[in-house]
């Protein structure tokens, strides 16, 4: 597998995301090795919030919420996925796939940091494998957040909606990152936020995980994925850790797995589940403080 590194100077000068990045060698189960770069601010000894970010983001999603959660006392722990961000880069979309992902997600917090008693907010893809962590893990957390997200398994067709990001990630010529991001964001996007969305990736050789992630996502009841997930949902449907379903108001790719969260989590019974108010697919751009607060309290209570 060949992977490419991001020169670190693409990152530089980035503005509100100043906080320490360290790096882990991960393993996934077929014994693929890759560097995942990752977050860890606040007090080591504090209690664990984990940033799980999706496709084609990377932690710089959850630059205005890693500051609020930090400054309350929480370790925040914000990997970059495999592929994205300061991460390493697989070239070819055979390199990646869902279960590589979940591993090396769960490799770097269960292997190489150990840690447990987590909270985990997750969105997009980042629920995709994070959720999967949790239903094979779930004696190391203590809490979810799902915003935005799901676990398909293929029994269900996808929205056309999705369809058709799907086949325009599949078909451009140059992939636009920054304009992608700033088309799923109701408040809208900056330019030096679009570009910070762009760093990761020089040029089209570096955009592998951004074009795969579509194509591994399970569309059909006999995906190479199904009977993972399949078994996830029976494991949340056990899962009777508090949880909190905080879907974005205008999304209408993920919108409607917000109820069949409520419904199958058994931890997500009798709770009031909120919807974050003019906030698209990236709620963390349109409402990354009042998540943060959201987070907290839900710590809190």
């Amino acid at each position: 597998m060949k992977l490419l590194r991001t020169p670190e100077d693409r990152f530089a000068g980035l503005v509100g995301f100043d906080f320490p990045t360290r790096y882990a060698q991960v393993r996934a189960p077929d014994s693929t090795e890759a560097r995942m770069a990752y977050v860890d601010a606040g007090p080591v000894d504090g209690p664990v919030v984990l940033l799980l970010h999706g496709e084609p983001t990377w932690s710089y999603l959850y630059r205005t919420m890693i500051g609020p959660l930090a400054a309350a006392g929480c370790r925040v722990i914000a990997p970059d996925l495999i592929g994205f961000g300061r991460s390493d880069k697989p070239t070819q979309l055979s390199d990646h796939t869902y279960a590589r992902q979940v591993g090396w997600v769960t490799y770097l917090v269960c292997d190489v940091l150990d840690v447990d008693e987590m909270t985990l907010f997750c969105q997009d893809w980042g629920g995709l494998i994070g959720l999967r962590v949790v239903a094979e893990h779930p004696d190391r957390f203590a809490r979810v957040v799902a915003s935005n997200t799901g676990l398909p398994t293929g029994d269900h067709p996808m929205p056309d909606i999705w369809w058709a990001f799907r086949d325009a990630v599949a078909t451009a010529e140059a992939l636009d990152i920054g304009r992608f991001v700033a088309g799923g964001c109701v408040r809208g996007l900056t330019d030096s936020d679009r570009a910070a969305y762009d760093a990761p990736f020089p040029d089209e050789t570096y955009k592998a995980g951004p074009r795969a992630l579509p194509l591994i996502l399970p569309t059909s009841p006999n995906d190479p994925a199904t009977e993972a997930n399949r078994a996830a949902w029976q494991s949340l449907s056990r899962f009777d850790k508090p949880f909190l379903v905080a879907f974005a108001d205008s999304d209408p790719i993920t919108g409607a797995m917000g109820p069949v969260l409520q419904r199958a989590v058994a931890g997500a019974a009798g709770r009031e589940h909120p919807v974050i108010q003019r906030a698209g697919h990236f709620v963390q751009e349109d409402a990354g403080p009042e998540l943060a607060q959201l987070v907290l309290r839900f710590m809190q209570n």
